[in-house]
């Protein structure tokens, strides 16, 4: 009789430790418990730790709480100005409401990824290229609050979204960097112009300066002939200054323009008549004999060429006189 009893009792021990085993649960700290018993939600949202479901009436299932990274795949699409790109993103969302991802949405995590498919594509529709590759906080922002609306009656938050990469035709690449050169060089033109102004500005006061001083201009030539010679040259190049070939200009010009004035004065006194030879004497101490003077009817070089003047007809004599008839 106590052997029966002992076995029973061993045995019931044995059923409430394999129904304990059964009906026993431990939920960690990151997750929660959503109880289904017979099909139906039980209210109450098991907390972190142990806990007792009733083996085959409730099913328990257990939500995580933490933040799920999921990558969106690269979506192909066309933006505003007609640009064919390829952009991937990465999306962070938590569940807030363990009932509702449960009971609201077959699988939530697909229905994120999917929702985020179609958003970031919507959003390449409605974006420049320039914003996908300049301004992306504003695009991050319109996914979010794309994704954030179905999903907050999934009990999902939408935490953050990032557009990781933007993939450009081979085309577009070329042409983007050649415009890049192009900016680049049209600003090393404009900085080398300013600088050539500044330092125009600069030589204009450095000239004033040096032409107050005429003794600085020489300083600088010595300090500039010290500098080539610094080196181990073998040519050693000396500035010739402009001033000196000015200056030999100058007297070129002087004679010039004696001549020419001595030229013009001759040709004034002899077409005046008033030149007069002077008399001087040869070796032997005689007088050279005066020139001759030109004789009538001839004219010299110097005169012009003047028509005779026309004599009037001569009157017949008595002798040439018809005879008057009375």
């Amino acid at each position: 009789m106590v052997e029966g009893l002992v076995i029973a009792l061993v045995a019931v021990l044995c059923a409430g430790a394999l129904y304990v085993a059964s009906a026993a649960r431990v939920i960690r700290q990151y997750e929660r418990g959503v109880v289904l018993r017979l099909g139906r939600l039980r209210e109450n949202v098991r907390l972190p730790g142990f806990t007792m479901v009733v083996p085959g009436i409730d099913r328990l299932r257990k939500v995580n709480m933490q933040i799920v990274t999921m990558p969106v795949p690269a979506q192909d699409g066309i933006t505003r100005d007609n640009v064919t790109v390829r952009v991937d993103a990465v999306i962070y969302f938590k569940v807030v409401d363990p009932t509702n991802a449960v009971i609201a949405v077959e699988d939530y995590r697909f229905a994120v990824s999917q929702m985020a498919q179609t958003s970031l594509r919507s959003i390449i529709g409605k974006s420049d290229l320039d914003d996908l590759l300049s301004n992306r906080e504003k695009l991050n922002q319109g996914l979010e609050v794309m994704i954030d609306s179905p999903a907050v009656s999934w009990g999902v938050q939408i935490d953050r979204v990032e557009i990781k990469d933007v993939s450009l035709p081979e085309t577009m690449k070329r042409s983007m960097a050649r415009q890049a050169e192009a900016d680049r060089e049209r600003r090393a033109r404009v900085i080398n112009a300013d600088a050539e102004l500044q330092a125009s500005k600069k030589l204009a006061q450095a000239a004033g300066e040096m032409s107050a001083q005429p003794a600085a201009l020489q300083l600088r030539l010595l300090q500039t002939v010290v500098a080539v010679a610094a080196e181990k040259n073998s040519t050693l190049v000396l500035p010739f200054p402009v001033e000196l070939l000015r200056f030999l200009e100058r007297a070129q010009q002087q004679p010039a323009v004696e001549e020419a004035g001595t030229g013009r004065t001759g040709r004034q006194s002899s077409a005046n008549g008033a030149t007069t030879q002077p008399s001087s004497s040869s070796g032997n101490g005689s007088p050279l004999p005066e020139a001759e003077a030109p004789l009538p009817g001839t004219r010299t070089s110097e005169e012009p060429a003047v028509p005779p003047a026309p004599t009037p007809p001569a009157a017949p004599s008595s002798a040439e006189q018809p005879f008057a008839h009375h």
